[in-house]
């Protein structure tokens, strides 16, 4: 289960969960070290994500030094690195204000269209609500509904 999980799904934690004595580059990095992926790869893709999440100036910050929204993000790049097929992703905008939330979900859906990856969000936030394809409404562990919407873009 651990190799599946390392290989094909990545995970965006409410709490950011970032190694607090590795930079932004070095967190996106870690989980492709652990893949055992070649440094060259490794930089490129490190630098494509943190490009691609608007965070090229803070590849060097270390999470102190970040932002709540950068720290989201670079957990963002962080999950999307090692290619998953599915990403997890645990209340990703409960700790951002408006402006970061929306911004957040604009570079997730952008990098959905761009790397297909598969986005599973658990949420109360009406903006991610609003964005998804599919809501599956749970309440004390059983369906309440599944609604699959139409395709938005």
């Amino acid at each position: 289960m651990t190799t599946f999980r390392l290989h094909h799904i990545g995970f965006v934690f409410q709490a950011y969960n970032l190694i607090p004595v590795l930079t932004a580059k070095e967190n996106v990095a870690f989980v492709m070290e652990l893949q055992g992926k070649k440094r060259d790869e490794i930089n490129k893709r490190a630098v494509e994500l943190l490009t691609a999440v608007g965070l090229s100036d803070r590849m060097d910050s270390r999470p102190a030094k970040l932002s709540g929204g950068q720290q989201q993000r670079v957990a963002v790049a962080r999950a999307l690195a090692s290619k998953p097929m599915f990403v997890l992703a645990d209340e990703p905008t409960a700790n951002l204000d408006s402006k970061s939330a929306e911004n957040l979900l604009e570079i997730m859906e952008q990098l959905n269209r761009q790397e297909g990856v598969t986005f599973i969000f658990s949420t109360h936030d009406p903006r991610i609500v609003a964005k998804a394809r599919r809501i599956i409404t749970l309440e004390d562990g059983k369906i309440l509904s599944d609604n699959k919407l139409a395709c938005h873009g």
